[in-house]
């Protein structure tokens, strides 16, 4: 299973504009493979909050993107479940990268 099919089994499903929008902060990592979607949805989600924290201001025009982060986030850690071994490890990385985008 890829990882775009993985996103669109997730329940309950997002909203039509936000799955949209996932789907497009994807981008190639989409048909990865499921095993790889948690690195996926971190990627997605760093990239896309680089590119946020780069705009001159954040007005109401950004909240679906900030939506999206979120999301991507949550589906990272729904996905990294699946191996609680690494969770922590996990968790501990996409903390770094995230906090690193906001420097």
């Amino acid at each position: 299973m890829t990882v775009r099919r993985w996103l669109r089994a997730r329940s309950p499903e997002p909203p039509p504009r936000l799955a949209a929008r996932i789907e497009q902060a994807m981008g190639d990592r989409a048909g990865r493979s499921e095993s790889e979607a948690c690195a996926c949805c971190i990627d997605a989600a760093d990239e896309l909050l680089r590119d946020l924290l780069s705009r001159p201001s954040a007005g109401r025009d950004s909240a679906l993107d900030l939506l999206t982060v979120d999301a991507l986030v949550t589906y990272a850690f729904e996905a990294a479940a699946t191996e609680p071994e690494m969770l922590v490890r996990r968790a501990n990385d996409a903390m770094a990268r995230l906090a690193a985008a906001a420097r």
